[in-house]
């Protein structure tokens, strides 16, 4: 493997493509340590203390998501989340909305007015949720019971500064997203999200420490137990997400052999991979990003209306309660067969299989090839979305039972793990292709320079 490493650096295009990624995604990360103006460090330090001991969920997955940025108060408080709902958002409509289904259709230039749709929506949603988190930092001294204010400056200009800010940094991470997928190593939002999550890990591990490892005099609140649990968990979701990330079934495919003129095409046979979990991380992502927004929209509506219940009922839809993690589940299951269903085409497959004069023994040509895929696509996509169920709920809950911070399980046995495993395992791919196609070993063979074009 290091000298798979090794080998993508003497490859001009490949090499390039790596360090454009790494440069891009270093601007992301200055954009999550800029603070936002006018904001009273102080202040929110305990404003962001109040708010994890009454919503250690909600403001513990965006705090995550954005790299830490939103316990600062920085200009990528937001991170690209909202993109990610936009991206929900404009995908659901287009199953339903006959104009965007029309325009999905068209090819690269459907899809490019799609794209710009979305750019738009993601606007909109970050100057919402920037004026929001304006007004919450505006209203935290009353609402929390804070000992100073946490904004400087007068209010409608710190609305205004925050609200520009915010949506400004979120859009320009999405275009750096963009940027990554088009130019870089790919996975642009992927990579963007996950160095965001891999942000937090130093907080994570001195967390970790302080509860088992607390020094001198102090009792540990966790014992060896609940260490050993922790790190044979971590072991376990990795390997899972490898194994469920690699899993695949191959489709046998038989080319008939045709002759054109001397020549002699075909003839040959061959297989059609269909991953297991074909959604990999996007139906993780896509259920956590939906997921953080019930508790704050409920808790500031029902604090507004005056509606005690209604606050509390937020504390269900926290993210670790189990009403959540039953909600987080069932997202999870349905975005895999969402993702599937608008992604994979069984009747283009089996069109394209005739044409080229291939089939699957057994199958007859067309539509009931079409439908064998579509049958074998579904089987493996309820294995696949079973088991990344499994892997993302089970730790969650595990670590609310005995008691352990949110930002540990998420590193050590959750969610964040598969963001993380799943997309360095996407990237790895996408660099192997590079290193094949130049006569390169990948990832998963010895490394052995084999020679070069």
């Amino acid at each position: 493997m290091l000298s798979a490493f090794a080998n993508s650096l003497k490859i001009p295009e490949l090499r390039q493509r790596i360090f454009f990624t790494f440069a891009l995604i270093f601007l992301c990360r200055i954009l999550t340590a800029v603070p936002a103006p006018g904001v009273n460090p102080a202040a929110l330090q305990e404003l962001m203390d109040s708010l994890n001991a009454q919503a250690s969920g909600a403001v513990g997955m965006a705090n995550l998501f954005s790299g830490g940025a939103l316990q600062r108060f920085a200009i990528g408080a937001l991170g690209i989340m909202p993109y990610i709902s936009a991206s929900i958002i404009i995908q659901l409509m287009t199953a339903v909305v006959p104009t965007l289904e029309r325009l999905a259709r068209e090819g690269e230039s459907g899809r490019a007015k799609i794209n710009q749709y979305t750019r738009y929506l993601t606007l909109i949603l970050c100057a919402v949720q920037g004026y929001s988190i304006a007004s919450v930092a505006l209203n935290a001294p009353v609402t929390f019971n804070l000992s100073q204010p946490v904004v400087t400056i007068s209010p409608w200009a710190f609305r205004l500064l925050a609200t520009v800010s915010l949506t400004a940094a979120t859009m320009l991470m999405m275009w750096l997203g963009e940027q990554i997928t088009e130019r870089g190593i790919g996975n642009g939002v992927s990579l963007i999200i996950t160095v965001n999550i891999l942000g937090s890990l130093p907080m994570a591990l001195a967390q970790a420490k302080q509860m088992f490892f607390p020094g001198g005099n102090v009792v540990p609140t966790h014992s060896m137990f609940h260490l050993v649990t922790l790190i044979v968990l971590f072991f376990l979701v990795v390997a899972a997400t490898v194994a469920i990330t690699q899993a695949m079934r191959r489709i046998p495919v038989q080319y008939a052999r045709r002759v054109v003129g001397r020549k002699v095409y075909g003839g040959q046979s061959t297989y059609m991979p269909l991953r297991v979990n074909y959604a990999g991380v996007m139906p993780i992502i896509f259920g956590q990003a939906i997921l953080m927004f019930p508790p704050p929209v409920m808790r500031f509506i029902g604090n507004r209306m005056e509606w005690d219940g209604l606050v509390r009922a937020s504390g269900w839809f926290e993210f670790g309660t189990t009403p959540a993690m039953w909600i987080y589940g069932f997202m999870i299951l349905f975005f895999s067969y969402f993702w599937v269903a608008t992604q994979f085409n069984p009747v283009q497959i089996a069109d394209d299989l005739k044409r080229n004069g291939g089939y699957i023994p057994g199958i007859r040509p067309g539509q009931p090839t079409a439908n064998f895929l579509d049958n074998v696509m579904t089987r493996l996509t309820l294995a696949g979305a079973l088991s990344l169920t499994f892997i993302a709920v089970i730790p969650t809950l595990l670590g609310r039972h005995f008691n352990i911070p949110f930002i540990i399980t998420s590193f050590f046995g959750g969610t964040s793990i598969l963001i993380i495993v799943g997309v360095m395992l996407d990237t790895m791919r996408q660099i192997e292709s590079h290193l094949l196609n130049r006569h390169y070993d990948g990832f998963l063979r010895k490394g052995k320079l084999r020679g070069r074009r």
